[in-house]
């Protein structure tokens, strides 16, 4: 049974407010505690390691997955391996993320390695958001790996989601695309105190004409520290845009590291990186119009992080 904590953490995390329709698992401190499958999506415990096998049969439509992680207690350390198997032509929403409450001493860590096969044809929208709460010492560490084979014609979409709590964390973000395949990443990240961020994204254009566009926005704040490095690779005709824009406050850092390699000579690849403090401009009007020069930062930045 999910306690109202429980119920907490899934709105934080997956947009829950009840148990969802359609095939989901929720797992938490460690364990699966609720699943549910449909005619075309079927979950399966793995035999060899902890995770999931979730396949999606050919042609499957507007259907969902939902795959999340709570962690309610200290001292945890979790490790899961889920595969995905999206069938060809289908289209469907994938919702995971984790959220940890620690309100103890020791740290508590969930590491998910999830590895997608994106079939010909198939529309996949993937949304992972992280969130950490609780009034313990013990840290919320978080380090997600994701890695996608993108078949020919198919489309991918991830929201890649940080938004409060979490100390420490590291992702890693590997993608290979084949012919006319076409990838959206939006990665969204909020950093405060002496929180610790670091996000490596790699995509491979393999097939002609793959396309990929990468938009990371994020707000460090206090002491804390966010690295970003980006590996764009062209190794046939296509294009690739990465644009990182981060705000600055306080005694923050913010380091952003791009790479862009082109082995074919029609492969178009761009990087553009903006890094700075949010104009005294933008605070002045907002404030001559009733804002709290608080309210009027927060306006800015939950507008920036949209």
């Amino acid at each position: 049974m999910l306690n109202a904590l429980d119920k907490l953490m899934l709105e934080k995390v997956a947009d829950l407010h009840e148990i969802p329709q359609g095939a989901y698992n929720i797992r938490k401190n460690g364990a699966g505690v609720q699943r549910n499958t449909t005619a075309n999506i079927d979950i399966i415990t793995k035999e060899d390691k902890s995770g999931i096998d979730v396949i999606v049969k050919p042609y499957t439509k507007g259907e969902s997955v939902h795959i999340p992680v709570i962690v309610t207690e200290e001292n945890i350390n979790d490790v899961v391996y889920n595969t995905f198997e999206i069938g060809e032509y289908s289209d469907v929403l994938v919702v995971a993320g984790c959220g940890i409450h620690n309100s103890g001493s020791h740290a508590s860590q969930h590491d998910g390695i999830h590895n997608f096969f994106v079939r010909k044809g198939a529309k996949l929208k993937y949304v992972e958001k992280h969130y950490g709460q609780g009034e313990g010492q013990g840290q919320r560490v978080l380090n997600p790996k994701t890695i996608i084979e993108a078949e020919a014609g198919s489309v991918v979409e991830l929201e890649l989601i940080q938004i409060k709590g979490i100390d420490r964390t590291k992702r890693d973000t590997e993608i290979r695309l084949m012919d006319n395949a076409k990838l959206v990443v939006t990665e969204r990240l909020l950093t405060y105190m002496d929180q610790e961020a670091e996000s490596n994204i790699t995509v491979e254009l393999q097939g002609a004409d793959s396309s990929a566009q990468i938009i990371s926005r994020s707000v460090a704040q206090d002491d804390s520290k966010q690295e970003f490095y980006f590996d764009l690779v062209g190794r046939n005709k296509g294009r690739g845009h990465i644009q990182c824009d981060a705000i600055i406050m306080h005694n923050a850092q913010v380091l952003s590291t791009p790479k862009i390699s082109a082995y074919h000579s029609e492969a178009q690849l761009v990087h553009e990186a903006a890094i700075g403090r949010i104009e005294s401009e933008q605070l002045i009007k907002l404030m001559s119009i009733g804002f709290s020069e608080k309210e009027a930062e927060d306006t800015i930045l939950n507008g920036f992080l949209k």
